[in-house]
């Protein structure tokens, strides 16, 4: 899939479609956070393609990426049968790591379900290292980039986990 310019790239991708299956479910009634990350992780898979990472590539090549870095919000409920989408937005890349942020959507109300914020390498399997990517790759991951950087940048992108510094509401501690 050659890409000739950035204007042939979708911005946000859509990457998958799916639907919350019934052994999904957690014993809270709702999609189990193992779950929301299967599905981000069939997008990124998807995202993966689009830039032309897939099985032959890596066959041919011995190149591939591995996930070094990943963060997940849980927005809102997802039930059983409730049908998502996922679209990802490439924030930022250079010669061996792609940052990207992926959004799940229900496709019934429209809402944003939950975020995945993720930083992958680019690695040599013969030598298991990060190493940069062919140029090949580095063309379509910068097409993708030069399209994505008109995007917005998500406002959730690049938090961290912190506990305020404050008391504990009624008391003290828990």
């Amino acid at each position: 899939m050659a890409m000739e310019s950035e204007n042939d790239v979708a911005a946000p991708l859509d990457l998958v479609e799916g639907e919350v299956w019934p052994e999904w479910i957690d014993y809270n009634g709702h999609m189990n956070v193992a779950y929301y990350l299967l599905a981000f992780d069939q997008a990124y898979d998807a995202f993966l393609l689009a830039c032309g990472l897939d099985r032959e590539f890596r066959d041919r090549t011995g190149g591939s990426t591995f996930a070094a870095e990943t963060h997940l919000r849980y927005l809102r409920e997802l039930k059983e049968g409730e049908p998502y989408r996922v679209t990802g937005h490439l924030l930022a890349s250079d010669g061996k790591r792609m940052h990207v942020f992926l959004r799940m959507y229900s496709r019934r109300s429209g809402d944003l379900a939950a975020t995945m914020e993720g930083m992958n390498l680019y690695v040599d399997l013969s030598v298991r290292k990060v190493v940069v990517m062919p140029e090949e790759i580095r063309a379509r991951v910068a097409a993708i980039q030069r399209r994505h950087a008109r995007l917005p940048r998500p406002v959730e992108a690049g938090r961290g986990i912190a506990m305020p510094e404050r008391p504990w509401p009624g008391g003290e501690e828990a």
